[in-house]
């Protein structure tokens, strides 16, 4: 396929998914549907809901997860005997350990009153749960994030893998109970581009094998590197593999783009605690997260519910701000919006000379006020656009920028057109170059581009079929955008490799399945992206 802007290549013929009208109840399992019930005391109707088949769409609960969530459900009835049973029933058919260690501690500390129970589970303990996750990888820091079982130090040793005894260096950090018993190891004095070695230890025991990690390019220095990206991530277990073929990518860093776990319960985080804890529990989701710098922004479903609308104020709804704790106790980003002043999601950072800003598109979305980010957020983007002297400015929202991509909605930046027009001027106004729009929300994979009267045209990479079984149809005759390539076949993610060092600076995108194969590509160059 060619385009007068875009080279562009697809490998395989793009199938046309089904567009399920029912999103508000795509992905979720019965395990998450009867938590949201258990924690509001309909045990009746939870018990029922881990009894019935899966919702069209969505993934069967397996045995041993059915178990755990009757452990919690005898729990709640003071049923401790059962409990205990449910629970060593779920490990003998394959739990890990971590999902009961991690808890709901409150339900499951009296268990430990029966010593047999307890014996139990003194011998299959691990001090640590979740983790660790790389993030915040510069040329010369790291940090890592880690859950541990009890309030803790820990150690972690790093060495450059080409010269481990002159390099070694020491680090710690705790994890504390006010933070769900997770924490956050600073690694500072690395060099850049260097690939390091890591573990950690608590106690003076070794808690990981010896973990692999790359240190950015030297910042601000033209570069060639990859990334991933990609949203809908789903509780999917025929899917996991995702994961592991995401690790064999090995990319330098992964954005998660929203919908990274399928909550859609705010006003309970003992549902919220339930995803995150499942996800952080995956092997193949550890073994990724351990050596790709992972970054993280949260759309709907992993904030609020469906398409919603929270409102212009911090704590109103009075579940803003807890969910977003429990979201900064389960990441590990750079930056969490203003802080505790200003609760959010938005942070920027940079790699070589490319600079990466992340947007949130729900805590402050007003559709009263037109507004999706809320003043502090925009002005925060218009002043960091416009001091970025990067190569290309990667502008990451959770929803589309592409009009017509969601048709008869209003959920994406066609729900905003006047801010998103304010933020499309104020780029060409300041003469602002090398400007490329990242998404997700849609589930399948695309390359659009939205064509402009003044400036340039913008281009826009979407992803967000990590895990979902949900597939939404390619759209290829949207009003005000035109469709370059999509995907929507199999689970996929998007790749960008960015070449600064060229004559014209490019990106190659690159959609890739589940599988490992490449199925689109095209290559965007800095030459269509400058004002004139």
């Amino acid at each position: 396929m060619r385009h007068p802007i875009f080279l562009a290549s697809v490998f395989s013929a793009f199938a046309i998914g089904i567009l399920n009208s029912q999103d508000a109840t795509a992905q979720h399992d019965p395990g998450r549907d009867a938590m949201k019930l258990l924690v509001q005391e309909k045990f009746k109707a939870g018990q029922e809901r881990l009894a019935k088949p899966p919702k069209s769409q969505n993934s069967p609960i397996s045995e041993a997860e059915r178990n755990f969530v009757l452990a919690i459900l005898n729990c709640k009835q003071d049923s401790q005997a059962e409990a205990v049973s449910h629970l060593q029933k779920a490990v003998e058919l394959g739990l890990p350990i971590e999902r009961i260690l991690a808890g709901p501690r409150t339900l499951f500390e009296p268990l430990k009153n029966d010593p047999a129970y307890a014996a139990w589970l003194s011998g299959l303990a691990k001090p640590l749960l979740h983790g660790p996750m790389l993030s915040s990888v510069t040329d010369t820091t790291a940090q890592v994030w880690i859950r541990t079982a009890q309030a803790t130090h820990v150690n972690l040793l790093v060495h450059e893998v080409q010269n481990d005894t002159q390099t070694r260096q020491e680090f710690s950090s705790t994890t504390s109970p006010q933070d769900d018993y997770t924490g956050v190891i600073q690694i500072s004095n690395l060099k850049p581009d260097t690939h390091y070695q890591y573990q950690l230890s608590i106690d003076g025991q070794p808690q990981t094998s010896q973990l692999n990690f790359r240190t950015m390019p030297k910042t601000g220095e033209p570069a060639k590197f990859e990334i991933g990206f990609g949203g809908g991530a789903g509780y999917t277990p025929q899917f996991n593999h995702m994961w592991t073929t995401l690790a064999k990518q090995a990319p330098l860093a992964f954005l998660m783009m929203g919908d990274n776990v399928y909550i859609d319960d705010p006003t309970h985080p003992m549902t919220q605690r339930y995803c995150y804890y499942r996800r952080q529990s995956e092997p193949l989701w550890k073994s990724f997260i351990a050596s790709t710098a992972m970054y993280s922004i949260y759309d709907d479903h992993d904030f609020g519910v469906n398409d919603c609308i929270p409102g212009p104020d911090i704590d109103e709804p009075a579940w803003k701000r807890p969910v977003w704790q429990v979201f900064k106790q389960n990441w590990n980003n750079p930056g969490f919006g203003g802080g505790e002043k200003q609760p959010g999601c938005w942070y920027d950072f940079q790699i070589a000379d490319v600079h990466f800003i992340m947007l949130d598109g729900r805590y402050y979305r007003d559709r009263k006020g037109g507004s999706m980010l809320g003043p502090v957020q925009k002005s925060w983007l218009m002043d960091t656009l416009k001091h970025s002297k990067a190569t290309f400015k990667i502008l990451a929202s959770p929803v589309p920028w592409s009009p017509g991509v969601k048709p008869g909605s209003k959920d994406t930046w066609d729900g905003f057109n006047a801010e998103r027009d304010e933020i499309f001027s104020f780029v060409h106004a300041n003469q602002i170059d090398g400007v490329v729009l990242l998404a997700a929300d849609r589930h399948r994979s695309d390359l659009r581009r939205i064509p402009r009267e003044e400036g340039y045209a913008f281009s826009e990479v979407m992803s967000s079929r990590l895990t979902n079984v949900h597939t939404h149809s390619l759209v290829e005759n949207a009003k005000g955008s035109e469709f370059i390539i999509g995907y929507n076949e199999k689970c996929s993610f998007g790749l960008l490799n960015f070449d600064t060092t060229a004559n014209d600076p490019a990106i190659n995108y690159t959609i890739v399945n589940i599988d490992g194969e490449a199925v689109g590509e095209a290559t965007l160059k800095l030459s269509q992206m400058q004002n004139r």
